[in-house]
C-alpha cells in the first residue's frame, strides 16, 4: 500500500531502497520538459544533489517566472490545496516546501506505476 513520504530525505532514500530512483528521476525530467522548463538530471544525479538542484530551479521559477511555475504545478498534478496550506511569506522555504511536492507527486506517479 502507497503510504506518502513524510520528508524529502525519506522520500530519496525510499525511492533508492526500493530501486526507483532513476525512474524517479525519469519522470522528473519528463514532467518539467513537458512544462517546457528545461531540466535534464543526469541519471548519475545524487539524491543530495537532485534536491539542492531542484529547490533551486524552484526558487528561480517563483521568483522569476511565476506563470511558468503555476503551469509546471498544473502539468506535474501537484494538489492546488497542498500549495495554498504552505506559507509564502519566506520564498526559499517556500521553493523548499514546494520542491518536495513535486517530488512528492512524482514519486507517486513512479511507484504506483511500480507497484500497480
Amino acid at each position: 500500500m502507497y503510504k506518502a513520504p513524510v520528508t524529502m530525505d525519506f522520500l530519496l532514500a525510499e525511492a533508492e531502497e526500493e530501486n526507483l530512483y532513476l525512474q524517479l528521476i525519469t519522470q522528473v525530467n519528463k514532467d518539467f520538459n513537458l512544462a517546457n522548463e528545461a531540466i535534464d538530471f543526469p541519471m548519475s544525479t545524487s539524491p543530495q544533489e537532485l534536491k539542492v538542484q531542484l529547490h533551486e530551479k524552484v526558487y528561480r521559477l517563483i521568483q522569476y517566472r511565476f506563470a511558468e511555475y503555476l503551469n509546471l504545478l498544473y502539468i506535474i498534478d501537484v494538489p492546488e490545496q497542498q500549495i495554498k496550506s504552505l506559507d509564502g511569506s519566506d520564498i526559499a522555504a517556500l521553493s523548499e516546501q514546494v520542491a518536495f511536492l513535486i517530488l512528492k507527486r512524482e514519486w507517486q506517479k513512479v511507484w504506483f506505476r511500480n507497484k500497480l
